[in-house]
């Protein structure tokens, strides 16, 4: 977790394997005061996880949320993050090309200024980080506007 000041910075979250009183206890526990979830389609199977409900649940729990579609992972480039580690590579190279399109590099500049206001948690669903294109967003969002983010 970048922690900026006392009330800004960014970590990333993922859902799985969560239910969602717990998930929402756990970005509290965080200090979280905005998601932004960058799933391409903020829709899921696990009841509470939708958009609607999310965010909802969210807006109660004095959090806010955001969808940023711009910043979502193609479905047909979604295998190669759980396959080999070349696959996983070159998953990861083609979602971080992605990144240097207008519309994502807005995105970005929003998720770097919302840093400066909230504790910030960029969410998907895969739970383990390294294995999400969530990760690329938050490193886009270090290496791009360390001139407003410092660790």
């Amino acid at each position: 977790m970048l922690k900026i000041d006392q009330r800004g910075g960014i970590t990333g979250v993922g859902y799985e394997g969560s239910d969602l009183e717990g998930f929402v206890r756990r970005l509290r526990h965080l200090g979280v005061t905005m998601l932004i979830d960058v799933r391409l389609n903020p829709i899921s199977r696990k009841r509470g996880f939708s958009k609607t409900a999310l965010s909802t649940a969210l807006a109660d729990a004095g959090i806010v949320y955001e969808h940023m579609r711009e910043l979502g992972n193609p479905k047909w480039n979604r295998a190669g993050f759980g396959g080999t580690s070349d696959e996983l590579r070159d998953a990861r190279d083609v979602y971080a090309q992605s990144l240097d399109g207008s519309d994502a590099r807005e995105c970005l500049e929003r998720v770097a200024l919302a840093t400066q206001r909230h504790m910030v948690a960029v969410m998907c669903f895969e739970a383990e980080e390294h294995r999400c294109h969530r990760q690329l967003v938050l490193e886009a969002v270090r290496e791009r506007f360390s001139y407003q983010i410092s660790a």
